[in-house]
């Protein structure tokens, strides 16, 4: 059957959604409500309200077989229920600080064989290829369930994906049925068995502001130095102790990675607030707490506040699951592979058939000029096609 969706049409109706996570994503989780009922799928929001009071959704749609299939399969006793795929997106992007792409960042533009725009690479393009891919899928050979997920505030700490482990039902009832679960992060089409997580802190110096000419304030940096000279330390312990470290990863190790800021606009002002940040890349089995255990203990000894930043697990799925196999034999790569960037994926721990896959090459996500190929695009479709061939539609269709 052709399908109803044309996908350059459609990936640009939803990048002209300006997404950025600190506003609401509910037009764009709308949108696609309305695009998935068109092809039959029922769908669920499960709303919630972040930290700053703005509305945010997730969307749980799903398209069941039809009832004749499921009712033979229910009476030969030795059928075993095919749990059948569930796909993750985020709707949510990244914002945009300067744009130097052609058009705009919401304003999608196609040049030389790619769409620009924010969130065409991450990860608008993934989810258009599975919703074209689905609209391919004949209801009538459809065998399994296929379930479409999207989560809100993937890029502020994953909170939407934690929203909807804690208090989704639908969602039970997919960790209930164990279904492929493919997060569409762009792989270019490779298929990801692992990833890091991630961690970050805050630590604040708090002085007290003033003329510089006076005694009048107190410098923040005064405590803010020996603190740097910690996380410095604990930066070179981090990248020289093979226990915080793991080869099946590149980089291997937690990259500690930190930064200042006294917010200090003139020379001539004593600051008053100095803060540090600090994020490292979490591994199975490698979380980094003694670094962090040394971080806050210099932090209590100097007088400082340290707050955590949102961050998420890694995942990981053994690369010989029978899953994540059958996976690379349909997207043609001997092996599964690692990655050292952090996905919807690690909050899914309950789910045991995970992988990350889908079109796109991470190294046009979040950049001033983020594209994706039209050639990924149409990759990810087909992939996409086949998996759902594979595992939602019956072998003599």
């Amino acid at each position: 059957m052709n399908p109803p969706f044309d996908p350059l049409q459609l990936l640009i109706s939803l990048i002209r959604h300006q997404s950025v996570s600190v506003v609401s994503n509910v037009a764009i989780t709308e949108a696609v409500a309305q695009l998935l009922a068109q092809i039959g799928f029922e769908t669920c929001r499960c709303d919630y309200i972040d930290a700053a009071g703005v509305p945010k959704a997730n969307l749980v749609a799903t398209r069941m077989p039809l009832a004749d299939f499921a009712s033979s399969a229910v009476a030969d006793s030795t059928a075993v229920a095919n749990p059948g795929i569930a796909y993750f997106a985020h709707t949510d992007v990244v914002p945009v600080e300067a744009w130097d792409g052609p058009g705009g960042p919401f304003d999608p533009t196609v040049v030389d064989g790619r769409i620009y725009g924010r969130g065409s690479c991450d990860m608008k393009g993934s989810l258009v290829a599975m919703m074209v891919a689905a609209s391919m899928i004949d209801p009538q050979q459809q065998t399994a369930p296929i379930r479409i997920i999207c989560t809100a505030d993937e890029e502020t700490g994953f909170l939407g994906a934690k929203h909807l482990v804690d208090v989704c039902p639908e969602y039970r009832q997919i960790v209930r049925s164990q279904p492929l679960a493919i997060i569409g992060e762009p792989t270019r089409c490779q298929v990801v068995h692992a990833h890091k997580g991630i961690e970050g802190f805050r630590i604040t110096s708090i002085g007290r502001a003033a003329h510089s000419s006076s005694r009048e304030g107190i410098n923040a940096n005064l405590a803010m130095v020996p603190m740097l000279n910690e996380l410095l330390r604990l930066y070179h312990v981090s990248e020289s102790d093979p226990s915080l470290q793991d080869r099946r990863f590149d980089p291997p190790t937690v990259t500690w990675n930190f930064g200042v800021s006294d917010h200090c606009t003139a020379v001539n002002i004593t600051p008053g607030r100095s803060d540090a940040w600090v994020s490292m890349r979490t591994m199975p089995n490698i979380d980094g707490s003694e670094l962090i255990t040394a971080m806050k203990a210099k932090a209590a000894d100097l007088g400082l506040q340290v707050s955590n930043y949102k961050g998420g697990p890694p995942m990981w799925v053994d690369a010989n699951n029978e899953s994540v196999r059958a996976m690379c034999e349909l997207a043609g790569c001997e092996n599964p592979q690692t990655v050292c960037y952090a996905t919807d994926g690690g909050e899914f721990t309950e789910l045991m058939n995970r992988v990350v896959c889908g079109p796109g090459d991470i190294a046009q996500a979040h950049t001033s000029d983020e594209w994706l190929g039209l050639d990924q695009l149409q990759r990810g479709i087909e992939l996409y096609h086949r998996v759902l061939c594979r595992w939602c539609v019956r072998p003599d269709a």
